[in-house]
């Protein structure tokens, strides 16, 4: 097994002991609610403190249920996650078009100083090739 699958095998680990522990160790038991979210945890609290307080504007759109926000919930996250992915393969992508590109050309990689490319340009090598094999010959 390499070391970055040993590294990702561990990552795997880890994050489903994130999300197992919890239940299995019972926490949230003595709560009405044992995993609600942050917003319900702030709303509890708040009117413990101060039961007249009054919020100073209201949702645009309130779920009729729990199982419909967690839906939508669901939704934006896979929507970024979409975005995310979408914007790092068209990166990745692009490299590698460009060093293909390169690569059958048989020019130097183009390199990045301070945000500005530098153009393109054969090596040495090929350049003076060129050059002696263009030249006319008998002079």
């Amino acid at each position: 097994m390499s070391r970055n699958a040993k590294i990702n095998a561990l990552l795997l680990l880890a994050v489903a002991a994130l999300a197992v522990l919890p239940l299995v160790l019972g926490l949230g038991d003595h709560k009405e609610e044992p995993f609600a979210g942050a917003d319900a945890e702030a709303e509890t609290a708040i009117t413990e403190i101060e039961p007249d307080y009054e919020p100073w504007f209201s949702p645009l759109y309130e779920p009729p249920s729990g199982e419909v926000e967690s839906a939508l919930f669901a939704l934006q996250a896979a929507l970024g996650a979409g975005v995310l992915a979408y914007y790092f393969g068209l990166r990745r992508g692009r490299r590698q078009g460009e060093r293909r590109a390169v690569a059958a050309s048989g020019t130097t990689a183009p390199t990045t100083v301070s945000g500005t490319t530098a153009p393109m340009t054969a090596p040495a090598a090929t350049t003076a090739t060129a050059a002696t094999r263009d030249a006319p010959e008998g002079d």
